[in-house]
């Protein structure tokens, strides 16, 4: 008897100008954890699509579910035979509860039960081993938490093949690893998980057999026990990958300082940051997801308003109360969120692109250099490897790390003053996450202040001249060495650490 739950055959998609999938076979096992991974535009978003129902395949392939052929139209029709995904934006409806979201299925019906369903809410958060009131509005909890109905809501519709795409890209380490759990738990219910992701300590914690694809196309499937992280690069990109070596200490933070924060605070937030950034310095941020990073940036940005302390650019006190204010000054804003914050979806690659510069690319009577513009908007294209390379798609049609390589792009195309990016590879291959760390290097090179939130340790610490660790509101460490310093360390101040104001060199 087959233990195959889904098996494809010869499955492409083509769309005008490029074909997402070319040929495609491969299957995956009841109760198994098969990782998908891939650069930026290989074709798992595609994949994830036809399995959804949300597109069709072109003729002559095939899914088999259960051995059974399927011929999936509709989302509706795919969560009857069991397959569920969690997508990377969750698509969740925040104005409504938690339990609302979960059973969400049950407003299906002419008659709602809502007796039962807090019923079969609570029952499946017990299962997950998850404490959250049912009642409170989702908005008001956290995204990990957020993850976490978007898992039992999956589970409603009785799941066989439950898809996660990037599922810990929003998650701290303490829920990641209740994250891990809640996978070996589902696994040892026979459900089956595709995850698909750019992390690797992930993949190889959860998965026991890859597919990798490149280019639309299927180069192998292994078991994880077969490869190991340099092998999954070579097939991934089809190249050599060189990271960025651990640059430590630096003359950069010498001189006159760009911004200079001063005793800044914001209720629930943060409390006595003191920080300078330097011409030409890359300055790092990390610390646990709720630490304050992301809360601190948005208050030097003018999007939260401080109840105390002060913001200098060039020396001089600023009044920075809004976005226009902060672009005024030549700041420049890669948010967390690409797809709420970062971009219009609705809009082309170009049209995001030009936003934040029409006043540079404009003639004084008010019309676009439609020339330079476009090739502005190219040679970014062609720089951050945006796939695919066409300036007119909607930016709604990119996978998530093209979407990101956009946001990137047309604030690096402004040549800010300071440029502050927040998880700037969330989401991102491991060919450009190395592009885009080259960048900052080069955007730094040109004597740009770059400030880089990430909760991946070996970024912060390759990319970075000088470390700042954040805990509950505080800066606990100031690293001026990151050469001397180690991730346990960092790690080790992020989850028990105290207030202190240096750390690395001057130890």
């Amino acid at each position: 008897m087959s233990n195959e739950l889904i098996r494809l055959e010869n499955v492409s998609k083509s769309f005008p100008g490029v074909k997402a999938l070319d040929d495609v076979s491969f299957s995956i096992n009841k109760g198994e954890v098969h990782a998908l991974v891939g650069e930026n535009g290989a074709g798992k978003s595609t994949l994830i699509k036809i399995l959804a129902g949300v597109q069709k395949p072109d003729e002559g392939g095939k899914v088999f579910v259960e051995n059974e052929l399927v011929d999936i139209k509709t989302v509706g029709e795919s969560r009857d035979l069991g397959i569920n995904v969690i997508y990377q934006d969750l698509s969740l409806f925040t104005n409504l509860s938690i339990g609302e979201n979960i059973i969400v299925e049950s407003f299906t019906k002419k008659i709602v039960s809502w007796k039962k369903m807090w019923k079969e809410g609570n029952e499946i958060l017990e299962k997950l081993d998850v404490d959250l009131n049912l009642k409170e509005t989702l908005g008001n909890v956290s995204l990990a938490q957020q993850q976490l109905v978007a898992i039992a809501r999956a589970l409603s519709f009785k799941s066989k093949l439950l898809i996660m795409d990037e599922p810990t890209s929003a998650l701290s380490t303490n829920e990641v690893n209740k994250l891990y759990k809640i996978i070996d738990t589902l696994k040892e219910e026979g459900i089956s998980i595709l995850f698909i992701s750019h992390k690797f300590e992930d993949i190889f914690r959860v998965a026991e057999t890859v597919t990798v694809f490149r280019d639309g196309k299927h180069i192998d499937t292994k078991r994880l026990d077969e490869v190991d992280e340099s092998s999954l690069i070579q097939m991934m990109v089809g190249r050599q990958v060189n990271y960025l070596e651990r640059l430590g200490k630096t003359d950069k933070h010498q001189g006159q300082p760009i911004l200079e924060v001063k005793q800044l605070s914001k209720d629930r937030y943060f409390k006595d940051i003191n920080f300078k950034l330097h011409k030409g310095e890359v300055l790092g941020f990390t610390g646990l997801i709720g630490a304050g990073r992301s809360e601190l940036m948005h208050t030097i940005l003018g999007l939260l308003k401080a109840d105390h302390g002060e913001v200098l650019v060039d020396g001089e006190k600023t009044n920075i109360r809004s976005i226009s204010d902060a672009i005024a000054y030549e700041f420049a804003y890669v948010p967390e969120n690409r797809q709420s914050q970062g971009l219009i979806l609705d809009m082309s690659i170009y049209e995001n692109m030009l936003i934040p510069s029409l006043k540079a690319m404009s003639s004084r009577a008010g019309f676009i250099d439609q020339e330079n513009s476009v090739v502005e908007t190219e040679s970014y294209i062609q720089k951050l490897d945006i796939r695919p390379p066409n300036l007119n798609i909607h930016t709604s049609n990119l996978s998530g790390g093209n979407q990101q390589k956009v946001v990137i792009a047309k604030w690096i195309a402004r040549h800010p003053k300071l440029l502050i990016l927040d998880e700037p590879t969330n989401g991102v291959d491991v060919g450009a996450k190395v592009e885009i760390h080259k960048l900052i290097r080069e955007m730094a090179d040109r004597g740009i202040g770059v400030i880089v939130i990430s909760s991946e340790l070996p970024e912060v610490l390759s990319v970075s001249d000088r470390l700042i660790v954040m805990r509950r509101g505080r800066i606990v460490m100031d690293i001026l060495n990151t050469s001397e310093i180690t991730q346990e360390k960092i790690m080790q101040e992020s989850l028990l650490g105290v207030p202190i104001q240096k750390a690395g060199v001057n130890d």
